[in-house]
C-alpha cells in the first residue's frame, strides 16, 4: 500500500548519501546557468533525446530518472513531455538552484512532476528514488527512461554507474523487448585536444577528458544493457583557453567537441 511522503513532489531531498567531493559544483551553481556553452550543450542534447524518444502519446507516460542534473536544465525542458521526472545530484549547492525555480515565486513554480533529490545516488533500490514525484507517494515500480548529460566524465567508476542505472530501469515483461531506456550524452575523447574542453582550474572531479565509443559500448554491455548504440549525436562548439591555464575561457579560440548519445535497453 502507498504512504504519503510529507514532502511535497517538487521538494529538495537531501540524503546521507550525497557526496564529499562536490565543493566545485557547490560553489558553481549560483552562475551554472550564465554559463552559454552549458545552455549550448543542454540544449542540443535535449534534442538529441527527443529524437531518439517514442512519439507524445507514449513519451507522456514515462517516468524518468535523472543523474546528475544540475541546476535542472535538462531536467525543466524534458519535464513538460513526460510524467514524472526524478532529478538526482550529489552537488547540494546545484538541487539548491533547481529546488527555488520550482519554488513558489519561481520561474519554474507550475512545474509539479519535478522532484529534485540531492543524493549520491548507488543503489537502484534505495528509498529516495522510490518517490512519485506527480502523487507524492511511495512506490515500488522501475523507470521508463534514465538519463545522464556531461556526468560520465566525472565518474570514476562507469561500469558501476551503469550497474545501477539498469536496475532502476523496468525489466521487459514476458520477453516483450520493452524495457526502459537509457540514454546518455558526453564529449568525446577525441584525442589529446579534448582536455581543452574544461579550464585547467577547473580540473578538480574530472576523471577523464570524455568518453570514447569503444569503451561506452563494452560499460553498456558489461551492465546488461542490449539494443546498445553509441554514436556522435552532435558538435558543441565553445571557447577554450588559448594556453593552458591562461583562464581566458571568454576571450580565447572556439574549439568543436563531438558528442556521444549512448544507449541501451534492459530486455
Amino acid at each position: 500500500m502507498a504512504t504519503t511522503d510529507p514532502t511535497p513532489a517538487t521538494g529538495t531531498i537531501t540524503g546521507t548519501g550525497t557526496g564529499t567531493g562536490n565543493a566545485r559544483f557547490n560553489a558553481d551553481a549560483a552562475n551554472w546557468d550564465s554559463n552559454p556553452s552549458i545552455q549550448l550543450a543542454t540544449s542540443l542534447a535535449f534534442e538529441s533525446y527527443l529524437s531518439r524518444l517514442p512519439p507524445p502519446s507514449e513519451l507522456s507516460s514515462f517516468n524518468v530518472l535523472e543523474i546528475g542534473c544540475g541546476t535542472g536544465l535538462l531536467s525543466l525542458m524534458l519535464a513538460p513531455h513526460v510524467r514524472s521526472l526524478t532529478a538526482v545530484d550529489a552537488a547540494e549547492g546545484m538541487i539548491q538552484v533547481l529546488s527555488h525555480k520550482l519554488s513558489w515565486g519561481g520561474a519554474y513554480e507550475k512545474v509539479k512532476n519535478l522532484r529534485p533529490v540531492a543524493y549520491l545516488l548507488e543503489d537502484p533500490e534505495d528509498p529516495v528514488i522510490k518517490i512519485d514525484p506527480v502523487t507524492g507517494e511511495t512506490w515500488e515500480g522501475k523507470f521508463d527512461l534514465v538519463i545522464s548529460h556531461l556526468v560520465l566524465h566525472h565518474v570514476a567508476d562507469l561500469p558501476a554507474l551503469f550497474r545501477t542505472i539498469y536496475g532502476t530501469l523496468k525489466p521487459s515483461i514476458n520477453g516483450d523487448g520493452k524495457g526502459g531506456r537509457v540514454i546518455t550524452t558526453d564529449f568525446e575523447n577525441f584525442g589529446p585536444e579534448a582536455r581543452r574542453f574544461h579550464p585547467e582550474a577547473k580540473m578538480d572531479g574530472v576523471e577523464r577528458h570524455g568518453i570514447t565509443k569503444e569503451e561506452m559500448e563494452a560499460v553498456l554491455r558489461g551492465a546488461g544493457f542490449e539494443e546498445v548504440k553509441v554514436e556522435r549525436g552532435f558538435v558543441l562548439s565553445k571557447r577554450v583557453e588559448s594556453e593552458p591555464g591562461k583562464g581566458d575561457m571568454e576571450s580565447g579560440p572556439v574549439m568543436e567537441f563531438p558528442f556521444l548519445v549512448c544507449e541501451g535497453r534492459r530486455v
